[in-house]
């Protein structure tokens, strides 16, 4: 296994294929990761450096470099016993090389758990950020979902059904269908029955089951 952490630019690091080593995934499985990350900009350029390696063929691939907290919010997501053990291994190195740059002393196995504790409350904090902004897009994107064909023809059917209960004149029919589809619109505001939201549809169909034509009322 490679050293887990390294001097680079003063800065103590590590990259994707260290961590895909350690936590024994595929080095693209680690790339995606890391571009999939919800974090800022700023945060990523901060805590991300794209760089290359070369294989033992001498072919260039890409390959991330990142500082402790970039590393920290990439594998927040790692669970198990095998990886909370890395995740600890991987605080235990960055803070000792840390030390070992500045010149400051070596934390004591209680302090390396303390840091440890706090990694885990911090990364389960950021968990918990990540969960409720997912549970917001979530909703947004439930918001602007509109009807599938199956639950347009199921529309269509309920509008038949209610125009048809009315007349069975055809001028008559052509009437209702235009002034109950013009009613739909005005009621949900839109300029399709088609861009009905798939969460309004019971209320539509119950509209549509109550509705009554202007001249009959």
């Amino acid at each position: 296994m490679n050293q887990l952490v390294f001097i680079q630019d003063k800065q103590v690091v590590t990259d994707s294929l260290t961590v895909a080593e350690v936590f024994e995934k595929n080095h693209k499985e680690v790339l995606r990761d890391i571009r999939n990350l919800e974090c800022s900009d700023e945060f990523s350029q901060r805590n991300f450096a794209p760089s290359t390696y070369k294989n033992d063929r001498g072919r260039e691939y890409e390959c991330y470099v990142m500082k402790q907290d970039g590393f920290s919010f990439l594998v927040m997501g790692y669970t198990g016993k095998k990886a909370a053990y890395f995740k600890e291994q991987y605080i235990n190195e960055f803070n000792h090389m840390r030390q070992q740059l500045t010149g400051t002393r070596v934390l004591s196995e209680r302090e390396q758990r303390i840091e440890s504790m706090k990694l885990t409350l911090d990364t389960a904090q950021r968990q918990d950020k990540m969960d409720s902004r997912l549970n917001s897009l979530e909703s947004k994107i439930e918001e602007q979902i509109t009807l599938d064909h199956g639950e347009q023809r199921r529309f269509q059917k309920g509008v038949a059904n209610r125009v048809y209960s009315f007349t069975e004149d055809q001028d008559e029919i052509r009437k209702l269908f235009r002034e109950l589809y013009r009613d739909i619109k005005d009621r949900f505001g839109v300029s399709s029955y088609k861009d009905v939201k798939r969460k309004d549809l019971q209320i539509a169909l119950k509209y549509i089951e109550n509705w009554i034509p202007r001249q009959v009322s």
